[in-house]
């Protein structure tokens, strides 16, 4: 047990491999990343309330928003849904029947608990339209993956390059305005705002200890880069 544990203390720590660009071709035949916690719709301005004063007692999460695709020129809806995820815990704020409630305005302006996105001046701008609001503590994770040489913005990329698991899409362009929400809908919708969570944890991780490398591509040829 003495000779184990000594094998354990003093043994290397593996690199993670990081690419400036990954290459989407090889997304379809990674395993599939899905949140395995508990996922709860919000309908009603009182769950709303349990749900928020939930969250804002978490140390991170992780936020998202979906809004019913437009197959139409120059049509466009308001945003559906809210997903906010802890580690464990996803809340869908179906926004088309809360609208801008106060307990939504309330967790959208709080400044304690740092909530991590994608892509967040869109999904503000978004929020916005459904009522004045002060956006409290976010972290959109495109301004900081570039802190380390990863040029790539989507998370789907992203997610396959940190951690070789595949976001899907598939349920991106269905309706978030039904009236029930399926449970392929509440799983993608959970899935992205946890996997935000889980790439900023990772990447200040790496940032902290030096733990990768960056492969550099250019015109699809990689190099070694440290």
């Amino acid at each position: 047990m003495v000779f184990l544990s000594l094998i354990r203390t003093f043994a290397p720590r593996m690199m993670k491999t990081l690419y400036s660009k990954y290459d989407k071709t090889r997304i379809a035949q990674l395993p599939r990343a899905l949140f395995e916690g508990r996922i709860v719709v919000i309908l009603t301005e009182r769950d709303a309330q349990k749900a928020v004063s939930y969250l804002l007692s978490q140390p991170i999460l992780g936020v998202d928003t979906e809004t019913r695709p437009s197959f139409k020129k120059g049509q466009m809806h308001q945003v559906a849904l809210l997903q906010v995820s802890s580690h464990d815990v996803c809340f869908l704020f179906r926004l088309n029947q809360l609208r801008l409630s106060p307990s939504v305005k309330q967790l959208l302006e709080d400044t304690t608990v740092p909530k991590i996105g994608l892509s967040l001046r869109d999904d503000l701008n978004s929020l916005h339209k459904l009522g004045d609001f002060t956006a409290g503590s976010f972290v959109d994770l495109q301004d900081h993956v570039r802190e380390i040489g990863v040029e790539d913005m989507s998370l789907q990329k992203l997610y396959a390059n940190f951690f070789a698991q595949r976001i899907s899409k598939r349920e991106q362009l269905t309706n978030w305005e039904a009236d029930v929400l399926n449970d392929k809908q509440k799983l993608y919708a959970a899935t992205d705002a946890w996997s935000c969570i889980m790439l900023y944890e990772e990447l200040m991780r790496l940032e902290h200890t030096g733990e990768y490398e960056l492969i550099k591509v250019i015109d699809d040829v990689q190099s070694n880069q440290a």
